[in-house]
């Protein structure tokens, strides 16, 4: 949710009325409980224009939307069991209503990354990456980086090689969180480990941290380190980078390397990355991306791989922020 839409949706809860704000609350992630329940501390000074124009959209919205797929899950789970009993319905709906069995991970997200690394910390590393890859990526970050180096490391190094678990290996998890998987004891639960969750975690690190469990990975396996890196910026990535970093990009960056590369990027990145030019090199970058035709989706990326050696240099030099990292930059 955008910034805008959070303060929208503060705006919208705080004028319908304490049940009604409740009740909206309920269906709500805990992440955006508390960005929202932040936002609406901040609210001050609303004119009635303000106020009017937020129904306004809401009401546009609302009328698009109809009541088919609300509480889909219930309605599956009970159709299921109904025709195929118990025994056959479990494995089938442990396959297509993701998340329906993870109450103790559940809580796990409305408490701080303090906490959570106080309840889990000692626990074994393969538990407590078993646990850490159901949450978000910021979240997981501020649990690592509460724990020691040690255990730290080993954690992200089980999450990169996480690809399923048996139900029977999560037993040891009742020790620190209610019952994690139900239904059918016997089907393979399938999580999001691997590469790209490990590189989603780390790239919410503080560099220092961030390069310490790098090597310790790569002492253990340099293919996945890398795997690891290449994984945790990607070229879409760069709309995260402020306009100041675009524009010192943009002056290390060959014309024609950049137009190769932008065929395969979003148009919000390449909105981005023309707002951070003159309105001329725009206007030309813009009809020379028209004037090139399709290119093979190798060149493309084997540009936009060129490019991004070139960011991470720069961030390692200390000239860009990348990521979630904007607050160590230019310092």
């Amino acid at each position: 949710m955008s910034d805008a839409g959070v303060n929208k949706s503060a705006i919208l809860l705080m004028t319908i009325g304490e049940n009604e704000a409740a009740e909206v609350l309920k269906h709500l992630e805990p992440k955006e409980v508390q960005k929202i329940s932040a936002a609406m501390v901040a609210l001050k000074g609303l004119t009635r224009s303000e106020i009017s124009g937020v129904f306004e959209e809401f009401h546009q919205l609302a009328s698009r939307k109809t009541t088919i797929g609300m509480n889909s899950s219930d309605y599956i789970r009970n159709m299921l069991t109904r025709a195929l009993g118990d025994d056959k319905a479990a494995g089938l709906i442990d396959r297509i209503l993701h998340g329906g069995d993870t109450s103790g991970i559940e809580s796990l997200k409305w408490m701080d990354a303090a906490s959570i690394a106080e309840l889990i910390g000692g626990e074994h590393a393969q538990i407590i990456a078993t646990i850490l890859v159901h949450l978000e990526p910021d979240l997981c970050a501020e649990v690592l980086e509460s724990l020691t180096e040690r255990t730290r490391n080993d954690v992200i190094l089980r999450i990169a090689t996480l690809d399923g678990v048996q139900p029977v290996a999560l037993k040891e998890l009742n020790d620190v969180l209610t019952k994690l998987l139900t239904g059918n004891a016997a089907a393979k639960k399938r999580i999001k480990g691997g590469s790209r969750a490990a590189a989603a975690i780390l790239n919410f690190m503080g560099g220092a941290l961030e390069g310490s469990v790098i090597e310790a990975v790569r002492g253990y396996d340099p293919d996945l380190a890398q795997k690891i890196i290449d994984e945790m910026f990607v070229f879409d990535n760069l709309i995260d980078i402020d306009d100041r970093g675009i524009q010192l990009i943009l002056r290390e960056i060959q014309s024609e390397s950049l137009i190769v590369a932008l065929k395969g990027a979003s148009p919000e990145l390449r909105e981005k990355i023309f707002k951070n030019m003159s309105q001329r090199a725009a206007e030309m970058m813009r009809e020379d991306l028209d004037a090139k035709g399709p290119v093979r989706l190798s060149e493309v990326e084997a540009e936009q791989k060129e490019i991004l050696k070139i960011v991470r240099r720069m961030a390692d030099e200390g000239q860009i922020a990348m990521g979630g990292k904007a607050d160590e930059a230019y310092v």
